[in-house]
């Protein structure tokens, strides 16, 4: 592993840290925390309508842009729920991209802006 993909991980590893601590803060239920953590990735299911489709739904959902604009709407807006799910997106974010997973090229499943994902 290069330094740079080292210090990628160890950012996203930060992010994710942060999102469960948000969660957290935000009064979100610690025995929730699993199920709603790997919630995002229903969003594989536009895998069904081809490499395209699913790129975009999977990248909509595992974007950061979104995950803090769904954060900062909740918060400013003082709507929980919203909030709270803001922060599980920047987890789910920071965990996927710790362990490699990057946003989906429309080539395939397996290629990601952080390269090729397998053998």
């Amino acid at each position: 592993m290069t330094a740079t993909a080292l210090i990628l991980r160890a950012e996203a590893v930060v992010l994710f840290i942060a999102g469960v601590l948000v969660y957290l803060q935000l009064n979100g239920h610690p025995l929730l925390l699993l199920p709603l953590l790997l919630a995002p990735d229903i969003s594989m299911l536009g895998y069904l309508g081809g490499p395209r489709l699913g790129a975009i739904t999977y990248n909509l959902a595992h974007n950061l842009a979104t995950a803090l604009i769904v954060l900062a709407v909740g918060w400013f807006a003082a709507v929980a729920p919203l909030a709270l799910a803001g922060a599980l997106l920047v987890a789910h974010v920071g965990m996927d991209r710790s362990l490699g997973y990057g946003l989906k090229l429309s080539t395939g499943f397996r290629d990601t802006h952080l390269g090729r994902i397998g053998r």
